[in-house]
C-alpha cells in the first residue's frame, strides 16, 4: 500500500499498526495581495492643488507673510504706516532749506504726522515742486495736523566758523531734540545722522517720497523765504526776495558791484572772492599793527561806551533776522 508522507496508515483487520492521531495542521495565514504594477497600469500622481482651486476654496496657493516693505503705490504716506505697523510710531521727518545758499540762514525743521491723517494734508509734496501760494497754503495745513514740530535757525557766521555740512548735522540732532514728544522712528533726506537715540533712516529723495520729509522740507522752505524777505528790506540792492540767496547771475551780478553784506557767508567762494580781491591780500605799503588798547585811549569814555551801544545795537537788529534761534510747535 501505497504511504503519503504526512497521512497516517488507514486502519484495517489485516493492520498490526495501532493509529496514532495526527497533529491539527495549522493553515498559513492569507498573504496581502501584491499591487502589480505593469506597464499597461498607469500610476496616478499626487493630486496637485491648482492656484484657481485654492483661489476659489478660500486658500492663498503662495502665502506671504506680513512684510513692512513700503508699497510704491501707497503715496507720501508709505513709510509711515509701514513703520506705524511695525511698532515705530510716531514717525519724525527732518529736512533743511538753504543749504546752497551763499547768503541767510541754513534752516532745519523736524515734523512729526499722525499716518491717520497724512492723507488729510492737501498740497502735501516737496516744497521745491510748489509754487510759492502752493507752499504757503501746504505750510498751514502742515502745522494744522502735525502732531509736533520744531524748527532750527543757524545763523551765518556759525556756518563760516563750523562749518556748513557740520551745522547741517548739528542742526538736524538739535530740531529732533526740540520735539516734545518722542518719536520711535526718523526719516531724514539724504545722509544718515547719527547719535539721534533712535533707529533712523536716510531716504534718498526723501522729501518726494515720505510725507513727514516732505512736511519737515515745506516748513524749513517757508520759515527760510520768510526770513529772506526781511533781509531785502535791509539789503533791497541783493534781490535775497527773488532768489533767497542762492547763487543765481543777478546774485552774482549783484555781488561784484556791491560787494557782501553781514548776511552773506564769506566761507563760499564766490563771497570770499568778491570780498577778498588779489591786490588787497597783499598790500603794497603794509602798515605797523596797532593795539587796539591804543586806539581806545584817545577816546572819550562816553563816547567809547556809545560806541559799544551802537555796535550791540546793530549785532541784535541783525540777529533778530537770521541768527541761531529755535521756535517751537506752540510759539
Amino acid at each position: 500500500m501505497t504511504r503519503h508522507p504526512g497521512v497516517p496508515a488507514a486502519s484495517g483487520p489485516n493492520s498490526s499498526t495501532v493509529p496514532v492521531a495526527a497533529a491539527p495542521i495549522t493553515p498559513p495565514a492569507p498573504a496581502a495581495s501584491p499591487i502589480l504594477v505593469t506597464p499597461s497600469t498607469p500610476v496616478a500622481p499626487p493630486a496637485a492643488i491648482s492656484p484657481s482651486a485654492s483661489v476659489a476654496n478660500g486658500r492663498n496657493p503662495y502665502p506671504r507673510y506680513p512684510g513692512y516693505t513700503p508699497r510704491r503705490d501707497a503715496g507720501l504716506a508709505a513709510y509711515e504706516t509701514v513703520l506705524a505697523r511695525a511698532g515705530f510710531a510716531p514717525v519724525a521727518g527732518i529736512d533743511e532749506a538753504g543749504r546752497g545758499a551763499s547768503a541767510g540762514p541754513l534752516v532745519v525743521a523736524a515734523v512729526v504726522l499722525d499716518p491717520g491723517r497724512i492723507k488729510r494734508i492737501r498740497g502735501l509734496a516737496d516744497s521745491k515742486l510748489l509754487t510759492p501760494a502752493a507752499r504757503e497754503d501746504a505750510y498751514v495745513e502742515v502745522l494744522r495736523w502735525a502732531l509736533d514740530w520744531h524748527v532750527v535757525v543757524i545763523d551765518v557766521d556759525q556756518i563760516d566758523g563750523t562749518g556748513l555740512h557740520v551745522c547741517n548735522v548739528s542742526g538736524m540732532r538739535r530740531a529732533f531734540a526740540g520735539l516734545r514728544c518722542q518719536p520711535g522712528y526718523v526719516l531724514t533726506d539724504g545722509f544718515p545722522v547719527r547719535g539721534l537715540g533712535v533707529p533712523a533712516l536716510a531716504v534718498w529723495k526723501g522729501d518726494r517720497v515720505t510725507a513727514s520729509v516732505a512736511a519737515a522740507s515745506v516748513v524749513a522752505k517757508v520759515a527760510r523765504d520768510r526770513m529772506m524777505r526781511d533781509l531785502h528790506e535791509r539789503y533791497p540792492q541783493y534781490g535775497f526776495d527773488r532768489h533767497k540767496g542762492y547763487n543765481t547771475d543777478e546774485h552774482e551780478r549783484a555781488l561784484v558791484e556791491h560787494g557782501p553784506c553781514p548776511a552773506h557767508r564769506y566761507s563760499f567762494v564766490n563771497v570770499r572772492a568778491v570780498a577778498l580781491p588779489p591786490d588787497a591780500a597783499a598790500p603794497t605799503d603794509p602798515m605797523e599793527p596797532v593795539d587796539a588798547m591804543d586806539l581806545m585811549t584817545d577816546l572819550d569814555p562816553a563816547d567809547a561806551l556809545d560806541l559799544e551801544d551802537r555796535a550791540v545795537g546793530s549785532a541784535a537788529r541783525l540777529a533778530g533776522a537770521f541768527a541761531g534761534h529755535e521756535r517751537r510747535m506752540d510759539s
